[in-house]
């Protein structure tokens, strides 16, 4: 025992002395540390005492300008004053908040629309306010379940949350000066926002500048908002987002991918949204260094900004006016006349055949419950109608695909009568009547064009005969497919969103698939018809229809300035026939108008400077008048081109439920808008 103790003792001193090597270890260690931090790191550890705070500031250019095709300014921005604050590092909610209360002694403002968070914001802003909120939250809103305070942004959410909008009463001129702090504290840091008031006068912008020193970050700048001309073409420019709206919120994640702030206006539909990157402006960038204490060191332009690039349309407005006159005048005569009671208007889009630009596209809504007779050129590519005879033309293309009819093949027209149903007629049936395929466009023959579908179906025509179904889809598709070479029932690839492709639906039975064959059941706009009357017209290209001419660089003066990018032709396909049997229909189209025969359906087109070829149709619809009596009413359609040896422009026409099965109107229209630009635009 005893030397159990001796040598528990002996190891104590042993002990003692190896803790103080340890200590003197860890002293010389920190020493040398020390010395490396002083020596060595010096000027690491002097930047990072010195470190300064870089933030980068983005802020928006104009929009571009869009012109017409010559020149004339369609849509602008227009430059005004506005008050603007640009936020401090230092500025605190409640420095935000008395300076609204200053500016509000300066500056008018309509009457605000406060939400009931701005009001709490506006509350919380006062720090004994956000203090004494904060002290009455129930213990989990201030701390976690570990008892670990929460950050200070989440007790504010909860601070906010727990404030009732009954309890924040405040005058109008309160909720003025709330609107004002509400988007003044939106701000970030360094980030400049336009305050919205209203106009500021030039008393204004002086007592503002005068009072400067006494408002800090407020100063007076220039904000612009989107001007359109009063035009048709109006609606199919589009909206542009406002700043408080920003992005879409459906779109907002692909925009900030492109380098987009939240709050940047953007076109939202047509032509702005179109062609929103090519309109938008590039950011200028500002890069600013401040010191810990907050004070600036340095504010400097990384990338500079440049205003939007601008528009300029295949559209001639001069044109386009004429077109809608044009419109105007016949669609009121049909008015007056007691013809367009129950039409829901009429509609015209006119294209280069050989380039694909619009050259018009104008429309004339009719209100059928006011009369009321209203612009709507949107119409001419939302807006569907059965488009009647006019299809013919690539009714034949479908046979001579399938192969049941060969060249200008000759066919009977005749009454089709099967067993146990109506006959189907052409207008003109009277006995048989052996005619060619032109000829069939040329008298607008419904009875040719069933054959050709019977024997698509594999079915000769025999009288009384009963159809089967066999190869009923088969043909639907033919069909269809032959009419989507022209662009019917597709989309044309016109450059403007929310064009409709048609309406086609699955659900048909026999008798479908042979009206389809004369136009009597798919359903197409009017740009879809402009469409397949130029694919005709230009020898079987078929190309998407464009508005914008090209892309021009702004150069600050008046005009679009330098050209950036020319939009190019895009050609979509080539129908799928031979050159003889493509002339066969250009051939038909030139006999509608221009053959000596009384069954030619297009007569009206003729005796104009211009030599026009065409296709009519008529289609079968319905209407119901005051009582609900249904009545038989007619869509009358026509497609057109000139001059018919050198097309330089292709129209198509839509005039729906018309009452008289024999008006001409829509052919006058056409013949019109035709003669209209070979005298403006000849050979341009």
């Amino acid at each position: 025992m005893a030397s159990w103790i001796k040598k528990k003792k002996a190891s104590i001193p042993r002990r003692i002395h190896l803790l103080f090597l340890v200590i003197v270890f860890l002293f010389v260690a920190l020493i040398l540390r020390l010395a490396q931090m002083q020596i060595y790191e010096k000027d690491f550890y002097k930047a990072k005492l010195t470190a300064s705070t870089v933030y980068k500031v983005k802020s928006s250019m104009p929009r571009g300008t869009i012109f017409d095709r010559n020149g004339k300014v369609l849509v602008s921005n227009r430059i005004k004053d506005v008050v603007t604050y640009t936020r401090s590092p230092k500025a605190s909610a409640k420095d935000i908040k008395v300076l609204a209360h200053q500016l509000a002694a300066y500056i008018s403002y309509p009457e605000a629309k406060v939400t009931a968070r701005a009001k709490k914001d506006y509350y919380l802003a006062d720090p004994e306010a956000y203090a004494k909120t904060v002290q009455a939250l129930p213990k989990k809103d201030k701390v976690d379940r570990f008892g670990n305070k929460l950050v200070e942004a989440q007790i504010y959410q909860n601070a906010a949350a727990s404030l009732k909008e009954t309890d924040l009463t405040y005058s109008d001129q309160e909720l003025r000066v709330i609107a004002i702090f509400n988007q003044m504290n939106a701000a970030a840091v360094f980030s400049t926002v336009k305050l919205k008031t209203s106009a500021l006068s030039e008393q204004d912008i002086a007592i503002i500048m005068a009072n400067k020193p006494k408002l800090p970050g407020i100063s007076v700048g220039t904000d612009w908002e989107r001007q359109v001309e009063e035009t048709s073409l109006a609606a199919i420019i589009g909206r542009v987002s406002s700043e408080e709206a920003g992005l879409p919120k459906e779109e907002a994640k692909a925009y900030l991918k492109k380098g987009y702030s939240l709050n940047d206006r953007v076109g939202t539909s047509y032509l702005e949204k179109q062609y929103e990157e090519v309109l938008q402006g590039k950011h200028e960038t500002r890069e600013i260094k401040t010191s810990r204490s907050g004070e600036v060191i340095s504010d400097k332009i990384v990338e500079k900004g440049q205003v939007g690039r601008n528009l300029k349309l295949t559209v001639p407005l001069d044109f386009q006016q004429g077109v809608e006159q044009i419109l105007n005048q016949h669609f009121q005569t049909e008015l007056k006349n007691g013809q367009a009671a129950y039409s829901e208007g009429i509609y015209a889009v006119a294209l280069n055949p050989n380039t694909g630009a619009i050259l018009a596209m104008a429309g004339l809504s009719h209100n059928l419950e006011t009369g009321a007779l209203q612009k709507d050129a949107l119409g001419t590519i939302t807006d569907v109608f059965t488009p009647g005879s006019v299809v013919k033309g690539a009714t034949l293309a479908a046979g001579w695909q399938a192969g049941v009819i060969q060249g200008n093949q000759v066919l009977i027209d005749q009454p089709i009568q099967f067993g146990g149903s109506q006959p189907i007629n052409s207008w003109f049936t009277s006995g048989q009547h052996p005619i060619t395929a032109s000829q069939a466009l040329e008298y607008s023959s419904n009875t040719y064009m069933v054959q050709v579908a019977l024997r698509m179906m594999g079915q000769d025509y025999v009288t009384g005969m009963t159809l089967a179904n066999t190869g009923m889809k088969e043909t639907m598709k033919k069909l269809r497919a032959a009419y989507a070479e022209f662009g019917m029932g597709v989309a044309t690839g016109v450059d403007l969103p929310g064009e409709s492709s048609g309406y086609l639906t699955d659900q048909y039975n026999i008798a479908n698939v042979l009206t389809e064959a004369f136009g009597q059941f798919d359903n197409y706009t009017t740009m879809q018809l402009a469409q397949y009357v130029s694919t005709v017209a230009n020898g079987g290209s078929r190309l998407a229809p464009h508005i914008v001419e090209g892309i021009y660089q702004d150069n600050d003066q008046s005009g679009p300035g330098k050209l950036s990018k020319a939009i190019e032709t895009t050609l979509l396909n080539k129908v799928n026939l031979a050159a003889d049997s493509l002339a066969i229909i250009q051939d038909g189209f030139y006999q509608v108008v221009n053959s000596g025969s009384g069954y030619a359906t297009g007569r009206a087109l003729a005796g104009g400077p211009v030599t026009i070829s065409a296709k009519t149709g008529t289609a079968e619809t319905y209407a119901k008048d005051k009582n609900g009596q249904v009545l038989s009413t007619f869509n009358l359609n026509v497609v057109a081109y000139g001059p018919s040896a050198s097309p330089q422009i292709a129209v198509a026409v839509m005039y729906p439920h018309a009452t008289d099965s024999l008006a001409k109107a829509h052919q006058y229209v056409a013949k019109d808008i035709i003669n209209l630009y070979m005298k403006m635009y000849k050979n341009q």
